[in-house]
Formats: structure tokens, sequence, C-alpha cells
């Protein structure tokens, strides 16, 4: 399964151009890939001070995002996982659109577990978690601080899908990101696909460091992780590499 992640820092005083600068990103991954990730809030960026604000910047899962991701998900006959604001009626979700190979909405997965700055606007989804089914593999969705959520990974660990699809915005707390992701999905079989933002916002710092990760025999045989692809601190780019069954 050949999988991709985009490490990306959206801007909302620049909506329109950073949409279409992260399609562009999407874009130059070319055909050939299973599965793109893209970062949580991808667009938008992350850091917003109330509901009030948040609610200018959200879309139906129809909206401009998607307008902008679905032809390209058909040109290149790829799935693409995408975060972004979701309004509701009243409401408003922390989701990831899912936009199948044929270029249609096929889910939208709404964050779970909130965290602080989540919690000023968002409101949590169910944990509607599914596996979706590629050419190469299946992949599920889950959403930055589900990760933490004893709930997700015992899901992840019964329902067994080979990938992750993991958009975040990981907050630089001075750890090791990848060997903490790494260990919340110690007792589940699947590789991770984590797209980030990195930099920051207002007062909030980003870990960048997006990886694809996958566990596979070390030196003496025993499994460990391997990061297969890794983006530095802060930059755009974009991550490639074949996943092994």
């Amino acid at each position: 399964m050949r999988v991709a992640a985009v490490q990306f820092k959206g801007d909302r005083s620049d909506l329109a151009n950073r949409r279409d600068a992260l399609a562009r990103w999407i874009s130059g991954i070319g055909p050939g890939v299973d599965l793109v990730v893209c970062p949580e809030l991808a667009v938008t960026g992350y850091v917003f001070t109330d509901r009030e604000e948040a609610f200018k910047f959200a879309e139906a899962p129809l909206g401009p995002t998607f307008q902008a991701l679905a032809p390209i998900a058909k040109s290149s006959g790829t799935w693409i996982v995408c975060g972004f604001i979701e309004v509701d009626g009243d409401d408003l979700f922390n989701s990831a659109m899912v936009i199948s190979p044929t270029g249609a909405l096929e889910h939208v997965y709404r964050k779970s577990l909130l965290y602080e700055l989540d919690e000023r606007w968002a409101t949590p989804g169910q944990r509607d978690y599914r596996v979706f089914s590629t050419a190469n593999g299946t992949f599920s969705v889950a959403i930055c601080m589900d990760l933490n959520d004893p709930e997700c990974i015992a899901w992840l660990k019964d329902a067994a899908p080979d990938v992750l699809a993991f958009p975040t915005n990981w907050v630089e707390e001075g750890a090791d990101v990848w060997a903490y992701w790494a260990w919340r999905l110690a007792d589940t079989d699947c590789a991770l696909v984590a797209a980030n933002t990195w930099g920051a916002e207002q007062e909030t710092q980003f870990s960048g460091r997006s990886a694809i990760l996958q566990r596979r025999p070390g030196p003496e045989g025993s499994p460990q992780w391997w990061a297969l692809a890794a983006a530095e601190k802060e930059l755009d780019a974009t991550l490639v590499a074949m996943l092994r069954k």
C-alpha cells in the first residue's frame, strides 16, 4: 500500500490561496498512491477564540475544500483524508472528510476526544470509526487527541485496519512525538500516516515532524517502529512511502 502525508500550515487570513496551495501539494504527489492524508483543520489553522470566530470559517462537507480536493482524488485514483471545520445546523465539529478515488464524499469523521482548544467551539463526535478499503489495503481515520482515547485504541485493535490515517495539529510538548504515537499504537497492527501542521498560532506552538510509521522487524528480528518518511519541524512538505504487508 503506497501512502502519503502532507505537512501543511493553514492560514485563515489567506484562506483561498492556502486551499489552492494544499490542492497543489496533493496534485504534485501524482498517481499511484492509495491514500493521502492532510492535517487536522488543514486550511484554516487550529486556534480559535470561541465558537463565533470558528463559525466564520466552517463549511458543509461538500463545501469549498471538498470541491477543491475531489477532482484530484478522481484524477489520481486516490483516497484523500482532510481535516476541516464542519457546520451541521447549530453545531460545529472538528471533522475529517474522506474522499474516495471516484471523487465522492465517502464519510465525514468527527473528532470525539476534544483538546482544550477544541472545547472553545467544537461539539464532540460519536466515535464513528470505520474501515475503508483501497486497492491495496485498508485504513481508518482518527484525529489528533483521539489517539489518547482508550476506546479508539481498542477499536483499532479489534478492527485491525492496515493504516491509521491521522490528521493532527499536535502541540509541541518537548517530547519525542514519534515515540509517543508508536507507544499509543503498540497493541494494534496499524501503520500510521500522521499529517501535522507546524509553526505557531497565537501562543500555541505545533510540533511538525509529520511521519509515516510502520512496525517492521529490527536487526535482531524483533518488531520495532520505523519512520519510513518524515518531515522537518517547520516546513510544508509531502511524504510518500510504501507500506509492507
